[in-house]
């Protein structure tokens, strides 16, 4: 992984990515917008940011040239994967995700682009560009919700801390970013509400995901590979970090409590468990004696992620916070109606399309959930699926909305650019 100045550290880098031999290649990069995305990780098993990150490099503007920068080490084994220029600084020694090279690294390279994205906050990542790019290259900040005042309420031991680096750091990160992106107006309002000194340039930007190319038969097979049980029974899938922000517990608890209802009917549960909850979840599906019907095949990537939305017969969320949620959008590009919590910022307006259900993040509503699904007649279920898929293509294809994101840059007068220390 390239950690060099100038292009040569960019040729390097990203599997499959060739060194650049001058003329017509190098005439296009001198023309392109070029934008720089920084984040902590790019390992798929932390969640959303890393799949943001990989779509818009895939489906940004041809005319825009994009690079990653990351704390991971450069011998990660998923970095091989990657097919994009990627500079691997790490690899990390904290959470916080201190790096000594980093600030170097920004301050060497940053007249090479025309813009920078941080991912997330709360990290080191947010504070060096702040610092190597305010006032020189204009920068922005994609929060991934984690502004939302859930935070607060649900660890308010960690949002005392937070307050001091918010003060210290973090606000002012977002004061002097160009912009700061949030992916609906749910997500920007409740962005307020966390701390009380905030001031900040919002967008609200389109987001969601690609649908899925390939067989979708030989995606569906990759699925049972990975969950053999699942076979030749009707499930719903839950497919994320087995994590409580999620509410899985609500989920599980409430298939468990409704599982005579419909006892054909299985659960799906797939997703890494960092948090090593599996077992405690397991204990009442196995005093109830429908352990099982809840299957938890792990992570799921490629075919066998597709290939688990194709054969479900709807995806279910309820989560205590979701920003967004792209296996929301990748359930709905699949054509599968999605069953949210009102905690998912987007669940308000997939219901009003009628491609999918929300109740309240609690157990009763969780039950609701389920119960509203289990009682709903096939031909509702169909007109749902149909739906669904009008939702996603309406709202949530990527391969529109990644140019739209990407373009930002294009409206800001770079006139800082090529300044240096």
């Amino acid at each position: 992984m390239g950690g060099g100045d100038g292009l040569s550290g960019m040729d390097r880098t990203g599997a499959g990515w060739h060194w650049l031999c001058g003329g017509p290649i190098l005439e296009h990069l001198k023309n392109s917008m070029r934008i720089l995305h920084v984040i902590p990780t790019l390992d798929p098993a932390t969640g959303g940011p890393t799949e943001v990150v990989r779509v818009l490099l895939s489906y940004g503007p041809e005319d825009y040239m994009q690079e990653v920068v990351t704390l991971d080490d450069p011998e990660a084994p998923f970095l091989r994967q990657v097919a994009f220029p990627v500079h691997a600084l790490g690899p990390r020694t904290s959470v916080y995700g201190l790096n000594r090279k980093l600030l170097p690294w920004l301050r060497a390279n940053r007249t090479r682009f025309d813009g920078v994205i941080v991912h997330g906050m709360w990290q080191y990542t947010g504070y060096a560009v702040w610092r190597s790019m305010g006032g020189r290259v204009p920068y922005a900040v994609f929060p991934h919700g984690m502004l939302d005042p859930y935070f607060k309420h649900a660890f308010p031991r960690k949002h005392m801390k937070k307050w001091l680096y918010w003060l210290a750091a973090e606000y002012w990160v977002l004061r002097y970013a160009s912009r700061v992106l949030f992916t609906c107006e749910a997500e920007a309002e409740l962005a307020k509400q966390s701390f009380w000194l905030h001031r900040w340039h919002a967008c609200v930007t389109p987001f969601g995901t690609i649908p899925p190319a390939g067989d979708p038969e030989a995606q569906r097979e990759a699925f049972f590979a990975a969950c053999p049980a699942a076979r030749r029974r009707r499930f719903l899938l839950f497919l994320g970090r087995i994590d409580r922000k999620k509410g899985c517990d609500l989920l599980v608890d409430a298939f468990v409590k409704l599982a005579a209802r419909d006892p054909e009917l299985d659960l799906v549960m797939a997703g890494p468990d960092p948090q090593c909850w599996r077992a405690e979840l397991e204990r009442g599906a196995k005093a109830a004696g429908v352990a099982a019907r809840i299957h938890w095949p792990g992570m799921l990537l490629g075919g066998a992620k597709w290939g688990a939305f194709h054969a479900t017969e709807a995806f279910v969320l309820p989560s205590h916070q979701e920003n967004f949620g792209i296996a929301v959008a990748e359930a709905l590009a699949c054509s599968k109606p999605v069953l949210l919590s009102d905690k998912v910022n987007i669940a308000a307006e997939i219901a009003a399309d009628g491609a999918g259900l929300m109740e309240a993040d609690t157990a009763a509503g969780t039950e609701r959930l389920l119960v509203r699904w289990i009682t709903l007649p096939p031909a509702g279920r169909e007109a749902m699926a149909i739906r669904a898929h009008e939702c996603f293509h309406c709202r949530y294809d990527m391969r529109e909305n990644a140019k739209t994101v990407v373009k930002l840059f294009g409206m800001s007068n770079v006139e800082a650019r090529g300044r240096d220390d």
